[in-house]
C-alpha cells in the first residue's frame, strides 16, 4: 500500500458520537440543546462579575476567566458537529483538524491551571485570612492567569507540530466527533512512539494542577478542623463546594479518557468526551451561580438592569 504524507491527507472523517443515525440524531439535539445554554450561561457569569463591584476579588476573577475558557472551549467542538450533522457531512479539513487538536489541549489545560489557581485562591483565604490581600494581589491574579494560558498553549503546540508531520494511510475516519490526539495517532502509518511518550508527558503536565488541588483541600480541610466555630472560614467554604462540583465532573471525565494506554480507545469511548467537552462547560455557571449567593445577587442586579434599560 503506498503510503500517503500529511501534505497528500487533505480532509479526515469524524465519526461522531455512534454509528447510529439515531443516536447520532440524539446527540445533535443533544448539542443543539447544551451550546446556546453554555454560551449564554457562561457569558451572564462574565457581565455580572464585570458589572458588580462587590465581586471584583481574586475567586471571581478566576471564575470569570474559567468561564471565558468554557465558552471558547465549547465552541471549539460543537458548530462544526452542528454544521456537519446539517449538512450531511462529517468531512473536516486536514488543517481544521489539527487546529481543532491545538484548540482543545490548549484550553483543556487553561482551564485546569485556572481550577487549580481558584483552590489555591480559596487556600489562602481559609489558611492565611490575614495575609489574602497581600498574597493575592491583582498582579499574583493576573500572572496565574496569564501563566495558566501560556502552559497551556506551550502544551498544545509541540502535539500539533508532530501530529502534522505524521503519514496517514488507508482509513482515515476518526473515531469522534472532533478532532483528537489519541484517535489521530490511531490512524496514523508513522513511527508514532516518540508521539505517544509526548502525549503522555502532556499527561503529566495536565495532572500538575490536580496534585495542586488535592495539597490546597488537604490544607483547607486542616485548618476548617483546628477552627470548626470560626465564621470566616464557613463562609469561605461556601464556594467549595462548586469548586470542588466542577472538579470532579471535570477531572473525572478527562482522567477516564486519557489516563489509560492508547490501544484501549475505541468509538465508544467519545461518549466520554461529550461529558468535559460540552457538558461540564454547560454546569459550570449553574454550580457557582446556585450554590453562591452573592452570584446570585449579582445576576438578580444584571437582570435589573436590564429591564430597566430602554428599548
Amino acid at each position: 500500500m503506498r503510503e500517503e504524507n500529511q501534505s497528500s491527507t487533505t480532509e479526515f472523517t469524524l465519526l461522531g458520537v455512534t454509528r447510529q443515525q439515531g443516536e447520532e440524531d440524539f446527540f445533535f439535539i443533544l448539542f443543539l440543546f447544551v451550546y446556546p445554554i453554555t454560551v449564554i450561561g457562561n457569558t451572564l457569569i462574565i457581565l455580572a462579575i464585570l458589572s458588580d463591584a462587590c465581586l471584583h476579588n481574586p475567586m471571581y476573577f478566576f471564575l470569570c476567566n474559567l468561564s471565558l475558557v468554557d465558552i471558547f472551549f465549547s465552541s471549539v467542538t460543537i458548530p462544526k458537529t452542528l454544521a456537519n450533522h446539517l449538512l450531511g457531512s462529517k468531512a473536516i479539513s486536514f488543517g481544521g483538524c489539527l487546529a481543532q487538536m491545538y484548540f482543545m489541549i490548549a484550553l483543556g489545560n487553561i482551564d485546569s491551571y485556572i481550577l487549580a489557581a481558584m483552590a489555591y485562591d480559596r487556600a489562602v483565604a481559609i489558611t492565611r485570612p490575614l495575609h489574602y490581600t497581600a498574597i493575592m494581589n491583582p498582579r499574583i491574579c493576573v500572572l496565574l492567569v496569564a501563566g495558566s494560558w501560556v502552559v497551556g498553549n506551550g502544551n498544545a503546540l509541540p502535539h500539533t507540530l508532530l501530529t502534522a508531520n505524521l503519514s496517514f494511510c488507508g482509513n482515515k475516519g476518526v473515531a469522534n466527533f472532533y478532532c483528537d490526539i489519541t484517535p489521530l495517532l490511531q490512524l496514523s502509518c508513522s513511527d508514532i512512539r516518540f508521539n505517544v511518550k509526548m502525549m503522555y508527558l502532556g499527561v503529566g503536565v495536565f495532572s500538575v494542577p490536580l496534585l495542586c488541588i488535592v495539597v490546597s483541600y488537604v490544607r483547607v480541610f486542616s485548618a476548617v478542623l483546628r477552627v470548626p466555630s470560626t465564621k470566616g472560614v464557613v463562609k469561605a467554604l461556601s464556594t467549595c463546594g462548586s469548586h470542588l462540583m466542577v472538579v470532579s465532573l471535570y477531572y473525572g471525565t478527562v482522567m477516564g479518557m486519557y489516563f489509560r494506554p492508547l490501544t484501549s480507545y475505541s468509538l465508544k469511548d467519545s461518549v466520554i468526551t461529550v461529558m468535559y467537552t460540552a457538558v461540564t462547560p454547560m454546569l459550570n455557571p449553574f454550580i457557582y451561580s446556585l450554590r453562591n449567593r452573592d452570584m446570585k445577587a449579582a445576576l438578580e442586579k444584571l437582570f435589573h438592569k436590564s429591564s430597566l434599560s430602554p428599548m
